[in-house]
């Protein structure tokens, strides 16, 4: 009886996507720049997230630079279905000092959750790496967890991460000297604690850097 129920509720589900969702095609002019694949819904089948690269460029300083999008496609009945698709947090192709050697984003697919990883170079000496971590509940895909790292080629090594569903925050910072003769080198820091996180952000309301939270103790802030 139950196997009957959970049948007939999965059936009502492929039923209720079909008629809702969008045939997906890549649209004209999109280029495909990397892909992963994996169960987001718990129900036994794979769903694609996708990046593409667009067809909007906006050169900069000479350079391409194309907008990016991200589509969550769901397989219903052999067909592949736009679930979500986003745009507001995905950085453009031409981000950073040398976009010519970003490498693209990556997409990985674990515990029914789904995490992208972008990296980029700020100046000729400094690295950013953001991930990034979205799991479907509630009907929609939210911010489960934050990864944000800043780091110099030798005079320091900053981590900010944050896990919004158990509130967990660790900040870690680690500070040396580039330079052969001596000077003050500042403190390293590692600070944990939790934060209640009343809300969780929908994905696509989750702009990188838009939001803020103060740090106990401190009259600092880290922004993710």
């Amino acid at each position: 009886m139950k196997f009957l129920f959970s049948f007939l509720c999965i059936a009502c589900v492929s039923g209720y996507y079909a008629q809702n969702l969008k045939d997906f095609s890549v649209p004209e002019g999109y280029k495909k720049i990397t892909e992963a694949k994996g169960d987001l819904d718990r129900d036994g089948k794979d769903e694609t997230v996708i990046i593409f690269n667009t067809d909007k460029n906006t050169p900069l300083n000479d350079r391409d630079d194309f907008a990016r999008s991200l589509f969550i496609l769901k397989n219903i009945n052999g067909k592949q279905k736009v679930w979500k698709e986003n745009k507001t947090f995905i950085f453009s192709s031409g981000t950073g000092f040398y976009p010519e050697e970003n490498t693209p984003p990556e997409i990985s697919i674990k515990n029914n959750s789904f995490s992208v990883t972008q990296v980029f170079n700020t100046n000729s000496r400094h690295t950013q790496t953001y991930t990034h971590t979205f799991r479907f509940q509630n009907g929609d895909f939210y911010l489960i967890g934050s990864h944000d790292r800043f780091e110099d080629t030798c005079d320091f090594n900053y981590l900010n991460e944050i896990n919004f569903s158990t509130g967990k925050v660790i900040i870690d910072e680690e500070h040396s000297s580039c330079d052969d003769e001596e000077r003050v080198i500042p403190k390293d820091i590692h600070k944990e604690f939790i934060h209640p996180f009343k809300t969780l952000i929908k994905m696509n309301n989750f702009r990188i850097g838009e939001n803020k939270l103060k740090i106990p103790d401190s009259d600092k802030e880290i922004h993710y």
